[in-house]
């Protein structure tokens, strides 16, 4: 049939029965898809872009009162192309206000992912003192070198702006920093370094870092490499971030080496990496060249920080792009591609001897939470076996889940949450005992017809204590899992047919007590 019959022809049915109605007035499914960002599957209170394809978050800087997000955009269609920086705006990291395209591709080539910096002491010489400029430095790709076999495809370049991240102007001494001859040249992040009083910038070099100095943004020095005999090298390296953080409750501070890799994740295609260790701002020294994890789940890739977050605030905010290159270009969304995650606050523990990054959702997420509802009573619940909880009619597909377990003398073999629709879609988040492993199964989570890498289940090693407290946001298309205050998260995306309705809680083998759970509500941003 014509799609375009079968819809006029379903409109003037629906228009019917309404009108036939003697009930109240009710918003209709057909009106309510004509609502900004209310199509199947868009995250209420995700940053999404308006339409058309988006990846990496590029550029996060914050100046006067503002955060700035770019991203890696293509405006022609929902799959990816010549990359665009977009852009958004935010006072609050939650509330984002979409601006016209910042960065176009030009004769240099495409424009790929990279960092912004408020280069307040004017080193640059494109602002004044009074009116510092932003910098925004990205990788150019070039096309048609790619397409003739070339090596030398990939730059570092530079622009500048003037009037708080609304219009940009292109360095004219491009690119600041040449092709080394790596095909994988790119994604350069900038600090500025207090201790060396001057600019510290490291970018991918296919299967490891480089790291640079400059006085002035524009002229830089290469210092050192990292990584070639560290971490996982399954894929490319990608997306750099580097900066200090001090250690929680003490006086030690450490630095932090980001790196994005695809594939090698650590339950296939993309996956985040971290090294903590020391740095001079000339090299910098692994404690240890193992991988780490910032995120277990499938799907936060690409993330890094935003600079320039004022000092008084203290905080180190991560942004990952929520999604995974197995499969991003194939999933089942129509007006748009893509979601980030929620910013999270970065923070550096020491746990039995061990340092630990964690991430946890940003306080700003308490600005758009609603009605919530405590979900057993006063009194702790006993689980052995399955026990269905009362959401006292909350959506569970645009909610906060935040429950407490506490442990017997004995573990139980398996425990968890579900969450399930009408028509038995679900998906699961489980802890093993034997394997000491927390687990996400999406293999009944809806539609997964568009990727054979799509549908499994993810693993995460993790030994519990005595309770554990699980934070869980869920949003149309995905979850977010903070295991005890961060020390473990993982994030997946999933397409179930209609919104979960029952929230259940289980334990195999022996029972355990459900201390507390309470599910709360979070408006749309939009």
């Amino acid at each position: 049939m014509n799609h375009k019959y079968f819809n006029f022809l379903a409109a003037i049915l629906l228009l019917y029965a309404v009108a036939c109605s003697s009930g109240p007035t009710k918003t209709t499914e057909a009106e309510e898809t004509t609502k900004p960002y209310t199509e199947k599957y868009r995250p209420q209170f995700h940053f999404s872009p308006d339409s058309a394809w988006m990846n990496d978050p590029n550029g996060m800087v914050y100046y006067e009162g503002e955060y700035h997000l770019f991203y890696q955009y293509y405006p022609d269609s929902t799959v990816w192309g010549p990359m665009h920086w977009g852009h958004a705006i935010s006072t609050d990291l939650v509330h984002w206000q979409h601006m016209p395209i910042a960065l176009y591709p030009d004769s240099l080539g495409y424009i790929f992912s990279g960092s912004a910096v408020v280069d307040w002491n004017n080193t640059s010489g494109f602002g004044s003192a009074e009116n510092p400029p932003l910098i925004a430095i990205f990788t150019y790709h070039n096309p048609e070198i790619a397409k003739a076999g070339g090596v030398d495809v990939e730059s570092q370049a530079i622009a500048y702006s003037l009037d708080k991240g609304r219009s940009w102007t292109k360095y004219e001494g491009n690119p600041v920093i040449p092709n080394d001859g790596n095909r994988d040249f790119r994604d350069p992040n900038v600090i500025w370094n207090e201790e060396i009083q001057k600019w510290n910038l490291v970018l991918s070099a296919h299967d490891h870092v480089q790291i640079y100095t400059s006085d002035d943004l524009k002229n830089w020095k290469h210092e050192s490499d990292f990584g070639i005999d560290a971490g996982t090298h399954d894929g490319v390296w990608e997306c750099p971030d580097l900066f200090p953080l001090q250690v929680e409750g003490t006086d030690e501070t450490k630095w932090v080496l980001i790196v994005n890799i695809n594939p090698g994740g650590p339950n296939g295609g993309s996956g985040t990496q971290y090294f903590l260790g020391d740095f001079d701002g000339h090299e910098f020294s692994a404690d240890s060249k193992d991988t780490n994890w910032v995120d277990w789940g499938r799907d936060n890739y690409a993330g890094v920080t935003w600079s320039d977050v004022p000092k008084e605030d203290g905080r180190r905010i991560f942004l990952g792009w929520m999604s995974n290159w197995a499969y991003a270009q194939l999933v089942p969304t129509e007006k748009w591609r893509s979601a980030m995650t929620l910013p999270r606050t970065l923070s550096l523990i020491k746990k039995k001897e061990q340092y630990v990054l964690k991430s946890s959702p940003v306080k700003e997420a308490e600005l758009i939470t609603a009605n919530s509802a405590t979900v057993n009573s006063d009194e702790a619940l006993k689980i052995s076996g399955v026990k269905e909880l009362d959401i006292e009619g909350l959506t569970l597909n645009q909610s906060r889940l935040s429950l407490e377990f506490e442990m017997g003398e004995t573990l139980p073999e398996s425990f968890g949450i579900l969450l399930e629709n009408e028509l038995g879609e679900n998906v699961t988040l489980s802890y093993s005992a034997s394997a000491e492993q927390f687990q996400f199964d999406r293999t009944q989570s809806g539609d997964m017809s568009f990727s054979d890498q799509f549908s499994g289940i993810s693993v995460a090693p993790y030994k519990i204590g005595s309770t554990v407290k699980l934070e869980i946001f869920v949003d149309a298309a995905s979850a977010e899992i903070f295991v005890d205050g961060g020390d473990l998260v993982m994030t997946e995306i999933f397409f179930n047919s209609q919104p979960f309705s029952k929230l259940k809680v289980f334990a195999e083998g022996q029972s355990l007590t459900l201390v507390n759970a309470k599910c709360t509500g979070i408006n749309s941003i939009w």
